[in-house]
């Protein structure tokens, strides 16, 4: 089968489609950190509530990713990509539309679901449309811009807080989705791309593999209840009995989920993909990773609105830095990865990642943006461009072809659940549990700590890369 070119008209569409789809949803993830604080005021939502419109996102997106990685691989992953966009486009819409807390929930709870359609199919279409030759240059491409619109989420979030409303949040991102769906509907190509997308193709499972709605359906709720029972445990204690019931409901539904893919025919995670220790520890590493990086994200912004006296756009703009770091050097960081191998990148990136988390700890309400701020983004965004696309790539060279959905399921899931966790628990483990307002000596003490939990986080993540990910990739 002719595979496609990075020069090509239906290459060049088949990435800008992967990159736009999957940006979208990354960039909802971020864009709505910064309009928090203006949610909260029009809907009288306290750190709890705040907390819920960021996890019933990550809960569907996360938990759902898997099952997304499996339809694409049975039913075409062009397809699968294309109806999630536009599903995802109306949920946006609809968010834009909620007219209290309840609905809103709700509709970023399906945000998410049609999120985790999209994401893992546009990182499989790449996988199975490009030669090898190009594949990591796409993954890199991929990767940068995927990270650039995760980070530009706060700046754009900022502008439209600041200029109009912060459900313009939500309705300007529905336009994005809707344009991936035009560019990968439109990159028609024989070969690879066409067979890619049917199913049956290579790179596909069977068109007879059955799906496990079971599997997916016991790590919601298992997740929601784990999740649940973090958020709402510090106001009143962990001790209390519906808290301790939530807490014990979520762990026992995750094991019978694990008790189901260990028995099931067709699980939603291939056991044999996980006898792979590259697999594995990229995955672990990025679990531990992003629940540094997500925690990052929502703190920051929140100790900048709430005690450093930044707006909407200026918090957002604090950031700036990354994106252009990650743009600019993600697809060198791939096309390192994938002539020396992940594991130095990897394990560098997160460490220097490290010492940009440390350095915003800093951040008070004297905080000045140019001694305090700015080296803290330098280094954070550093740290980010060189390990982003060696983690992707790590990822996806462990596993077979035909399990590229799959896998990249399983690490977009890890991704996105580590950030739920993150959300959930690191407001407690920092001792700011059950804050009623977003300002003041509690948040700004808390922060500080939540930045050092982060650090040691990805300092831990860079450990298990270079314990566990290949020194060169296989050929």
């Amino acid at each position: 089968m002719t595979a496609l070119t990075l020069g090509s008209t239906a290459g060049r569409r088949t990435l800008a489609a992967s990159i736009v789809g999957s940006g979208a949803v990354f960039l909802e993830g971020t864009v709505v950190n910064v309009a928090l604080p203006a949610i909260a005021r029009d809907l009288g939502l306290t750190l709890e509530g705040v907390q819920w419109v960021v996890n019933a996102y990550l809960l569907a997106l996360g938990a759902l990713t898997l099952l997304g990685g499996a339809l694409g691989d049975r039913y075409g992953r062009r397809r699968v990509f294309s109806a999630g966009a536009v599903a995802f486009a109306g949920a946006t819409v609809g968010c834009a539309l909620a007219p209290g807390s309840a609905a809103l929930l709700g509709l970023r709870f399906l945000q998410g679901a049609a999120g985790a359609m999209l994401v893992p199919n546009s990182l499989a279409m790449l996988e199975s449309s490009f030669s090898e030759a190009e594949r990591a240059t796409a993954i890199g491409r991929w990767a940068g811009w995927s990270a650039v619109s995760t980070a530009i989420g706060p700046l754009m979030g900022g502008w439209l807080v600041d200029a109009a409303s912060w459900r313009w949040v939500f309705a300007a991102i529905a336009p994005v989705a809707l344009a991936a769906v035009w560019l990968a509907l439109g990159a028609t190509a024989p070969g690879a791309t066409a067979a890619a997308s049917a199913p049956g193709g290579p790179g596909a499972r069977s068109s007879r593999r059955h799906i496990d709605y079971v599997g997916a359906a016991l790590i919601v709720a298992g997740l929601g209840a784990l999740t649940a029972g973090l958020i709402e445990g510090p106001r009143g204690g962990f001790g209390r009995p519906v808290i301790v019931a939530l807490l014990v409901l979520g762990v026992a539904l995750l094991v019978v989920f694990g008790v189901v893919e260990h028995r099931s025919t067709s699980p939603l995670v291939p056991t044999s993909l996980f006898r792979s220790r590259a697999f594995t520890g990229a995955n672990a590493a990025t679990v531990l990773i992003y629940a540094a990086l997500g925690g990052v994200i929502l703190l920051l912004v929140l100790q900048l609105q709430g005690n450093v006296g930044y707006s909407a756009l200026q918090s957002g703009a604090a950031l700036l830095p990354v994106n252009v770091l990650m743009l600019a050097l993600s697809p060198l960081a791939g096309r390192v990865a994938r002539r020396e191998g992940a594991r130095g990148p990897m394990s560098v990136g997160a460490l220097v990642a490290a010492v940009g988390m440390v350095l915003f700890s800093r951040v008070g309400p004297d905080a000045v943006y140019v001694r305090d701020v700015l080296p803290a983004a330098v280094v954070f965004g550093l740290g980010l461009s060189s390990l982003v696309a060696p983690l992707t790539s790590a990822v996806l060279a462990a596993a077979p072809d035909d399990d590229a959905g799959v896998a990249s399921g399983v690490n977009n899931a890890a991704a996105r659940l580590a950030g739920l966790i993150s959300a959930a628990a690191l407001p407690a483990a920092a001792g700011m549990g059950g804050l009623e307002t977003l300002s003041g000596e509690r948040l700004t003490q808390g922060f500080a700590r939540a930045m050092w939990i982060c650090a040691a986080l990805c300092v831990v993540g860079a450990a298990v890369t270079w314990l566990t990910v290949n020194y060169r990739r296989p050929c």
